[in-house]
């Protein structure tokens, strides 16, 4: 465990080298009304991720549809379900990129 003596000073190159941005890294500041230490980083880092937060492909998810005759479930808390035809519907598992096939009738996997 780290002392007072060993505890690591964060700074906007460290944040950098977690994949924080320095905006990213001066909006931590703000919330936290100081510099962040290496695990409240570590946290913020995490959970800002494309893992997490979809950093980079958000824009393009925006531009997808999220009502209409096809979309079963818009998103919302998961990611939605869409219609694609046959009784079979595509959903995405949350805050992950894998397509699931499920048919609508039984709800079980056909493809994973």
């Amino acid at each position: 465990m780290a002392t007072a003596a060993t505890e690591i000073k964060v700074t906007p190159e460290i944040a950098a080298e977690h994949g924080v941005t320095r905006d990213e890294y001066a909006r931590i500041q703000q919330i936290l009304g100081r510099d962040p230490n290496i695990t409240e980083l570590g946290i913020f880092s995490v959970m800002w991720s494309e893992h997490c937060s979809y950093k980079s492909s958000k824009v393009h998810l925006k531009r997808l549809p999220t009502r209409g005759k096809l979309v079963v479930q818009g998103p919302g808390e998961n990611a939605g379900v869409v219609d694609i035809g046959d009784g079979l519907v595509a959903a995405s598992k949350s805050n992950h990129t894998i397509i699931q096939v499920t048919s609508s009738l039984s709800k079980a996997p056909l493809l994973a």
